[in-house]
């Protein structure tokens, strides 16, 4: 969030600084106006070349023209209009690589930019749009991490409740209920016996419930030992057995890099859990270079990847961190979601 500065104006967050609105028009004029006289130069270029033509060579136009004529009129206007065409393709056709990137351009993955150099007249347009991508962004990347943050924060607090406040009220209620089991004469009994085991399994789903909102694991134990807590107790509540292969010797981990590969993590095995039908996932967190790999892998069904509302948020989360994901159907059936954090050595923060 921007803070007030010394004048009590806010102050940005690193991104470029927006220049004022008389230099943006007329940084916006000069390619124009540097297009339309190239334009006008060529047409008046070969305006003036066919007339000198026309003028001294020794052939002439009978009026009305001849039949013998027409074809040469025909081939001299061809040879213009065919030069003309070639000579404003070539000025124009970094518009072609300028719609392209602006079709393709995500903002949630490092979009291509276009080379200035070779742009010609269009070489302002061209800098303007690569440096309104950088600014857009930088300006999403700020955005999630705030949003995320915000998201951490939420859990974090909805799970204190579900524990402190839900938990607790249904721990009594158990409590109760043994003590009415034990009273309870024998007609009666089987009925508070069954509502005994509601509010136990519903205890159970609530501490569940606050343990997938709030990893505790992962700031008391560390990242591997919440990854193996995750994959048991997703094995647990699917069925679908998990191999779990993480490197021993991995480097101390900043605290936002741990929650990034904790909730990508987590994510894969949910997105294995609804829609892969597998019989069986591999986890894995290991070296690569300098950097690390998780990889998630199933041997569902596969196929096309939709990429949904859990899939954006993967990427959105593996942005923040300066990491690639990827998501693609393997060859021998099923899935692989795959995070690179890239290198380590530079660190990554979740905002």
């Amino acid at each position: 969030m921007d803070k007030p500065g010394a004048g009590g104006k806010p102050v940005g967050m690193g991104l470029p600084s927006v220049p004022p609105p008389a230099a943006r028009d007329a940084r916006a004029r000069r390619p124009i106006r540097a297009l339309f006289a190239r334009l006008f130069v060529i047409n008046g270029a070969l305006f003036t070349v066919g007339t000198l033509i026309l003028a001294l060579s020794p052939a002439t136009v009978s009026s009305p023209p001849l039949w013998t004529e027409i074809p040469v009129l025909l081939i001299g206007l061809a040879l213009i209009l065919a030069v003309n065409g070639a000579l404003v393709r070539a000025s124009l056709a970094p518009l072609d690589s300028l719609t392209s990137v602006m079709q393709r351009a995500d903002l949630m993955r490092d979009g291509p930019r276009l080379a200035e150099a070779g742009s010609g007249d269009l070489r302002d347009v061209v800098r303007d749009f690569n440096g309104m991508l950088d600014r857009l962004e930088a300006e999403h990347t700020a955005s999630s991490a705030h949003t995320l943050a915000a998201q951490e924060g939420e859990r974090q607090r909805i799970a204190r409740e579900l524990h402190d406040e839900i938990g607790q009220s249904l721990t009594v209620a158990l409590l109760a209920l043994k003590r009415v089991v034990d009273r309870a004469p024998e007609d009666f009994r089987e009925d508070a016996e069954t509502a005994q085991q509601a509010v136990r399994t519903s205890l159970e789903d609530v501490r569940q419930v606050a343990h997938r909102l709030r990893p505790g694991v992962l700031a008391d134990l560390g990242l591997q030992s919440a990854l193996a807590s995750l994959g048991s107790e997703f094995s647990r509540s699917s069925g679908i057995p998990v191999t779990r292969e993480v490197d021993p010797d991995l480097p101390e981990l900043d605290g936002d890099i741990e929650l990034v590969l904790y909730r990508v993590a987590q994510e894969g095995l949910t997105n294995v859990a609804r829609h892969a039908r597998a019989s069986h996932v591999e986890l894995t967190l290991r070296r690569a270079g300098d950097g690390l790999e998780l990889r998630i892998t199933d041997d569902g069904r596969g196929g096309p990847i939709t990429e949904g509302a859990g899939v954006r948020g993967m990427r959105e989360r593996a942005s923040l961190i300066g990491a690639r994901l990827t998501v693609s159907s393997r060859e021998s059936g099923g899935t692989q979601v795959l995070l690179v954090v890239p290198d380590l050595r530079g660190g990554g923060s979740a905002g």
